[in-house]
């Protein structure tokens, strides 16, 4: 028995040195570079590759099997001259007992200067498409399915199918050295390239961690940018379970380019990426990102990667200065009031997406000195589609407007404040002095004020509503706002506050369909204090008492001066317990009775203003000015009825006052100033011209109409002695002649 043992070892023995020699006189008696066309062709029938083999091929047989290839280059036998990857060298082997089991264990595998050139032309066409397909057959001839390997299943095309295990992997060591990958696309003329890579790992195992490492320089023509990118991490894979796993994961790097504006952007993302093919999930978890000064968590989850993916997780932003964020972006924010808005932006949100849109749920925002909670959703990424509901403690929105200063140099130009100054200057209060003239010069910017292309473009859904909001100085509370535009309509469908303990709401469209913008607005102010809103502008308020007002307006054009010249529409109003500030009418009228009555006033002015029980009125609005035809005004003792035009173009009046005398009701009334019986009724003319600024001392006593209520009143005191003298003397027709002949 210990013979035949003996003998069996021999035997073996003999076989592995034939085998080894066997091994040996193949790698070196044959020599595989006499073979290069044949193996060229075998590419081009099997694969339809047109390969260029012009360095040497180093192979060895047992117990590794390995390759080496040299200066060789892959192209598509459509296009042989144009190759779509190239590569200096490839170097790897196989251990040849392994594979019988179908284990593949490898040693280092090493790629230098490789290089991609992938191209997509202008019918959509990528230069790597025909690739792997073997040559189309001659026409004509039939070709039987190729039969499949023992191990495998034919598919119902024909092609081999596997049924058994996938292969293991084992492999030392991958190192790809100064590599590179250009992509191109002829239609959009979009070019995208990644140079300089360098990858390195560990040993490629299933089931373990394996360290990798990449780096890269990374580039773009629309629009023109650069990046340095480092990427580091374990991945994990377990291919029978379709699992992988990228754990401590960190991407880092610097970009620059046209959008910065010269700035440099610094960047990290850190996390454990996940992808489960049986389960169809990816995840990103314990999130970590850092943009500049920006720092964010939170995580990623994505189910239903086969059908419709669907994007769920969480993402919180510490505080950080947004404009600083911004301008190191290489981004101008517009000019604003105070320059120190934006610098504390705070964010916590829940993310929901799909596809093609992404949602901030349960959104708590903080914006400087407000917060903010609600929902900021794109429901299109594709058309923009911006949805927004949100709910605020308070907003002074006037921080974040151009500077009053900088409109209002729009707003009235150089000429008209001049004309206004010497007006003002000449005018005085004590209602002697000529009537104002009439202003001349524009108030109002030709500069453009809309965005027409962008909000051609906008899908929008705003509701907003906030505990206060301070707007044009103007302090609102309970504000609410509802906008929904698209496809260049926008439709401001419901604003409305609570103002100076009065209440307003206003509702409107804006049309940029059109060439020519075109908008309309319906307003609706109720008891809110007129000289609180004129003061908050800075402007003195000729006026003072709670306004109601109604208006229903249409204009067009992009421009204050547009708006104002085609303004058309209507109004009405109504000032309950007002006064007219500056400005003693009665006074005024006192002097015009002492004049009639001629005697002196002899008390001293009881007061400079004069109040009113109630102005009510009505305008309509033709191409920028104003017609006000049934003014009503109630003072006690008089009534005052108006009609006149507000040229809302250089903000001027034009009216022409009749004040009725009902009686003076003081309780100590000035002698000269006692109202006789003959002037109760009678309509006393005043007119008012000029600035709107000039409020009341743009008001006169209408000496003309003066003169002819005095003769008016000499005829009456004619005819009432003519009675007394006469009596009952002459014929009735005679008298009647006489009383009209004093009458005239």
């Amino acid at each position: 028995m210990k013979s035949i043992g003996r003998i069996l070892g021999l035997l073996f023995l003999g076989l592995l040195l034939i085998l080894v020699a066997l091994g040996f006189a193949l790698t070196h008696l044959f020599d595989p570079n006499d073979y290069k066309d044949e193996i060229r062709q075998i590419a081009r029938d099997k694969a339809n590759l047109e390969l260029t083999l012009n360095g040497d091929i180093g192979w060895s047989l047992f117990p590794w099997l390995g390759l080496e290839l040299h200066q060789a280059s892959v192209a598509s036998v459509i296009t042989p001259d144009k190759p779509f990857a190239e590569l200096d060298m490839l170097g790897l082997s196989v251990r040849v007992l392994p594979l019988l089991h179908r284990e593949v264990q490898m040693s280092d595998i090493r790629v230098e200067g490789l290089k991609l050139s992938l191209n997509r032309d202008k019918q959509g066409r990528g230069n790597w498409e025909d690739i792997g397909r073997p040559a189309k057959p001659a026409e004509g001839s039939a070709q039987a399915p190729a039969e499949a390997p023992k191990g495998e299943a034919p598919d119902v095309d024909g092609q081999a199918k596997p049924t058994g295990q996938p292969l293991k992997l084992d492999i030392d060591s991958l190192i790809v050295n100064n590599a590179r990958i250009d992509y191109s696309d002829e239609r959009s003329g979009q070019q995208l390239s990644a140079e300089s890579i360098q990858i390195t790992t560990g040993a490629i195992r299933e089931g373990i961690n394996i360290p990798l490492k990449m780096t890269a320089f990374l580039g773009t023509n629309q629009p023109l940018m650069r990046a340095k990118t480092e990427l580091t991490g374990e991945l994990r894979f377990d291919r029978s379970l379709g699992r992988y796993q990228l754990e401590n994961l960190r991407l880092s790097g610097e970009a620059s380019g046209q959008p910065l504006e010269g700035k440099t952007v610094t960047f990290v993302a850190q996390g454990q990426l996940l992808l489960d093919q049986a389960a169809q999930i990816a995840e990103w978890n314990g999130l970590k990102l850092s943009v500049n000064q920006l720092r964010a968590l939170g995580e990623l989850n994505v189910r239903g990667l086969d059908k419709a993916p669907k994007l769920s997780g969480a993402l919180s932003i510490a505080e950080f200065n947004l404009r600083q964020f911004l301008e190191g972006l290489g981004q101008q924010l517009p000019a604003m009031a105070d320059a120190k808005t934006l610098s504390k932006v705070e964010l916590v949100s829940r993310l929901d997406g799909s596809a093609n849109s992404l949602a901030l749920e349960e959104l708590k925002l903080k914006l400087d000195d407000s917060s903010f909670s609600g929902r900021l959703a794109l429901a299109d990424l594709a058309k923009r589609a911006l949805r927004v509901q949100l709910k605020g403690d308070r907003l002074d929105l006037d921080r974040y407007l151009p500077a009053k200063a900088a409109r209002e140099a729009d707003a009235a130009s150089t000429s008209r404040k001049a004309e206004v100054k010497s007006t003002v200057t000449a005018a005085t209060t004590s209602g002697t002095s000529p009537l104002p003239v009439s202003p001349t010069q524009q108030a109002w910017s030709d500069a453009p004020m809309l965005p027409v292309d962008q909000l051609r473009d906008l899908d929008l859904q705003l509701e907003l509503s906030l505990g206060q909001l301070l707007f044009d100085k103007l302090p609102i509370d309970n504000a609410a706002l509802k906008i929904q535009g698209q496809g260049g309509l926008l439709s401001l469908q419901d604003l409305r506050g609570e103002l100076f303990n009065g209440r307003f709401e206003s509702k409107g469209t804006l049309d940029v369909r059109q060439a020519v913008p075109q908008l309309s607005l319906q307003n609706r102010i109720s008891q809110v204090p007129l000289e609180k809103l004129i003061e908050s502008q800075g402007e003195k308020s000729p006026l003072s008492g709670r306004l109601d007002l109604s208006s229903d307006l249409k204009t067009s054009g992009n421009s204050q001066k547009d708006w104002i010249d085609t303004l058309n529409g209507t109004a009405s109003f109504t000032l309950h317990n007002g006064v007219l500030l500056d400005a003693n009418l009665e006074q005024q009228l006192c002097q015009g009775i002492a004049l009639l009555n001629r005697k002196s006033l002899g008390i001293t002015p009881r007061g400079k203003d004069t109040p009113f029980e109630e102005l009510r009125g009505s305008l309509t609005f033709t191409n920028g000015v104003a017609s006000n035809p049934d003014l009503r005004a109630r003072i006690p003792g008089l009534s005052v009825k108006g009609n006149g035009d507000l040229d809302l173009r250089v903000l001027g009046m034009d009216y022409r006052l009749g004040v009725v005398i009902e009686g003076d009701k003081s309780e100590m009334p000035d002698p000269a100033c006692q109202v006789n019986p003959r002037y109760v009724g009678l309509e006393w003319p005043v007119l008012c011209r000029g600035p709107l600024e000039l409020g009341a001392r743009a008001c006169r006593l209408d000496r003309d109409g003066l003169g002819k209520i005095a003769a008016k009143l000499a005829g009456e005191k004619l005819t009432e002695k003519l009675e007394e003298k006469i009596g009952d003397k002459v014929s009735p027709e005679l008298k009647d002649a006489l009383k009209g002949l004093f009458k005239r």
